[in-house]
């Protein structure tokens, strides 16, 4: 079995330097605005883990239905044709994977076994900021495909998509987890703009959405009743704390989350409690706060299928094939590389 190639593409101290950025922008802005990848240390994956367990929280539920019911379909799929100069198997055509925004790679897993139960998974690389959790993936797979090529790529998929692996198969670009939602409208058309510059004909985009449904379901997710989603979002000030040496209280902030029905958007907030005043030593700034001063701190953007389609082909992505729960919240689009 060959050992894992990791290819790393940023390293803590480019996470510093861009935290220091972004801390020192965004609490500089009028209105105030963290974004929302800040989130996300340790303790923040762990609380959003928490947080797709929470009866009110649909979409992780809803988008792991679509992938156990039509893995086998999405297999057959990504077969039918031949990559350029790939090897040929009696099934199909081999299949190159990649993970954006993996974490544990939960999501994808049960697609990876289909692949694989039909000879056809030729490689798998998560790619994901957070180097550890790129290592743990490799290890805990490697004993469940010893036939496929595993590799990882430690990086931002906002900036290093030139980066991914270039071989003899077709390759699927798998974004899973509605996490497509957290960019405005012009990060979407970049990230669809610089993804396709990084792909070939023939390669094939899979993309996880939530969609417009009723907003009592929609902002029921983000206002659980047990308060995870609250302190995943108060947890943005923890990291700041941490790593910026601040003297946020986080508890408090009041944890907003409003639906624009116009912009069909779940905006999230903070909202101070009392008139503060919060030193960040480690970038020699100083903020005020006013009572009932508001930080942004994310959108989760939800679409409707035929808008969604549209922006992928704007993009020349061929939106082929769309699978969604029976409740119609969630869908799972796949896409070929025009």
């Amino acid at each position: 079995m060959a050992e894992p190639e990791l290819r790393v593409c940023l390293d803590e101290d480019d996470l510093d330097a861009a935290l220091r950025f972004e801390a020192r922008y965004g609490l500089t802005s009028s209105p105030k605005r963290l974004p929302m990848r800040l989130h996300y240390d340790g303790r923040g994956a762990a609380l959003f883990g928490e947080l797709t367990r929470q009866p009110e929280y649909y979409p992780t539920r809803c988008e792991r239905r679509i992938l156990d019911s039509h893995a086998d379909a999405i297999a057959d799929v990504l077969a039918t044709e031949f990559g350029t100069g790939g090897f040929e198997s009696p099934m199909g055509a081999p299949v190159s994977v990649i993970e954006l925004g993996a974490g544990a790679a939960e999501k994808i897993r049960v697609v990876l076994d289909a692949l694989h139960r039909d000879g056809l998974l030729a490689s798998f690389w998560p790619f994901d900021v957070d180097a550890g959790s790129v290592r743990d993936v490799l290890a805990e797979l490697a004993p469940a495909y010893p036939d496929a090529r595993l590799g990882g790529i430690v990086g931002d998929f906002t900036i290093h998509l030139r980066h991914l692996p270039e071989d003899h198969h077709n390759r699927l670009v798998a974004f899973l987890g509605g996490t497509f939602g957290n960019f405005t409208g012009p990060e979407r058309e970049q990230f669809l703009r610089d993804l396709r510059e990084a792909l070939h004909p023939g390669d094939w985009f899979m993309l996880g959405a939530d969609l417009v449904k009723d907003p009592d379901t929609i902002l029921a997710a983000y206002n659980d009743a047990a308060g995870v989603t609250a302190e995943f979002n108060r947890n943005v000030l923890h990291v700041l704390n941490h790593r910026l040496g601040a003297d946020f209280e986080p508890e408090h902030f009041e944890h907003v989350a409003t639906w624009d029905g116009d912009a069909q958007t779940v905006e999230l907030r903070l909202r101070a409690l009392k008139p503060m005043a919060v030193a960040l030593p480690a970038i020699g700034l100083d903020v005020a706060f006013d009572t009932g001063e508001e930080i942004h701190t994310g959108i989760s953007v939800k679409f409707r299928p035929a808008e969604l389609e549209d922006q992928l082909r704007a993009a020349d992505f061929r939106p082929e094939h769309r699978w969604s729960d029976p409740d119609g919240a969630f869908a799972v689009f796949l896409a070929r590389v025009g």
